[in-house]
């Protein structure tokens, strides 16, 4: 085998497909990327039984041939290689890898033991790489980090004809996104549980691609042999999906919310962010909306505190409340409208943020974000 190809071109195909390159592989050969050069086309790719990724790219295929190679050190060294050409040759059970006057040596792992990858799932449709992008950032933001929860750790993806819902929650908050997409059936109905690096990982690699085709195997009660599969601009990723119920989430926003109040987004986000600084581990900020005014303080008196007051733009009665500083600071960064505006029952109860353009319209339905009170003093 032997190739050449351009520098940054092989370092982005490397990088996307050592995604599925686990940290602790069960198996040695997992650790490995694949690299199959023929017909002027390079392809890479990973498989860890669950997620895998690869990659096309254009190539220089002198003599076509297929090797396997440490994922993360091939993608340390293309990462680190000078702006010029790569040629990569198979030899004496090595890969050698020359660009300008940089040269490796990788030492190549067993093809025959590596698994073979599942294949792509039927295309179902496609959907704005941008719009997904950003509704995939918005809402995995409430997705757990804790492996005691697998479950919260995904992101529910809601499928009724023409729209998918995005759903994440780790308790403390929910976020939930619609988007429009163009089913391939205008009937299709489908609920999925997707691990949330799975899609974090699309997010950031395929937001500049124009559309993202998405792929779904037949979906069965057994959730093991279901997949979802995405791709974009010559690459793919396919996943298993999650199995068990996820909790019924959506029933948790309310139908009406008669307590709002309306602030410029950008200023109170500087605002959280300045009095946070003075808010100790699992301590709140505390908002009291009065006046026409949002007053925010953090800490007490005897230690470190802050206070600082935003105009709201409208207001209802007064309210106070306390919020975990960094759950609000990170509901406040993932809304992408001037005005914010905070939806309550009743002051002890969660609120409700959407987006709005401006003080007088409408909210964004599209995106709306739940956020538990905490106590004071906590």
């Amino acid at each position: 085998m032997r190739f050449k190809v351009g520098r940054d071109t092989l370092s982005e195909a490397v990088q996307w497909s050592a995604r599925a390159v686990p940290q602790r592989p069960a198996v040695a050969v997992l650790a490995g990327v694949r690299l199959h050069a023929a017909d002027g086309v390079l392809e890479l790719s990973s498989f860890d039984y669950e997620l895998s990724a690869r990659s096309q790219v254009e190539a220089e295929v002198e003599t076509p041939g297929e090797v396997l190679v440490s994922g993360r050190l091939l993608a340390e060294i293309c990462r680190s290689l000078p702006n010029r050409d790569v040629i990569m040759e198979l030899a004496d059970n090595h890969l050698q890898i020359r660009c300008g006057n940089s040269e490796f040596s990788l030492s190549t792992m067993n093809l025959e033991d590596y698994p073979t990858l599942p294949q792509m799932p039927p295309v179902q449709g496609k959907v704005d790489s941008a719009e997904l992008a950003r509704a995939l950032q918005q809402v995995s933001v409430a997705a757990s980090r804790e492996e005691a929860l697998p479950l919260l750790t995904g992101l529910k993806l809601v499928i009724s004809g023409p729209q998918i819902t995005l759903l994440a929650t780790d308790r403390y908050r929910l976020a939930m996104r619609t988007l429009e997409w163009e089913p391939k059936d205008p009937s299709l109905q489908a609920e999925l549980l997707v691990k949330s690096k799975v899609l974090a990982d699309v997010a950031k690699s395929m937001a500049a691609a124009g559309e993202v085709e998405l792929a779904l195997s037949e979906l069965s009660d057994n959730s093991r042999n279901s997949m979802i599969g995405f791709s974009a601009g010559g690459r793919q990723a396919t996943s298993v999906l999650m199995d068990g119920d996820y909790p019924p989430v959506m029933k948790l926003f309310p139908d009406e919310t008669p307590l709002t109040y309306t602030v410029n987004r950008q200023e109170l986000l500087e605002a959280v962010r300045r009095v946070s600084l003075v808010a100790e581990r699992k301590t709140s900020v505390r908002l009291t909306f009065a006046d026409g005014v949002l007053t925010l303080e953090a800490g007490h008196g005897e230690s470190a505190s802050a206070q600082e007051a935003v105009g709201l733009a409208a207001s209802a009665e007064d309210l106070q409340t306390a919020f975990n500083p960094q759950f609000l600071q990170e509901g406040l960064a993932i809304t992408d409208t001037e005005y914010v505006q905070f939806g309550f029952t009743h002051p002890t109860k969660a609120a409700v943020m959407c987006g709005l353009a401006g003080p007088n319209e409408p909210i964004d339905e599209r995106f709306k974000y739940l956020l538990m009170p905490i106590r004071f003093g906590i």
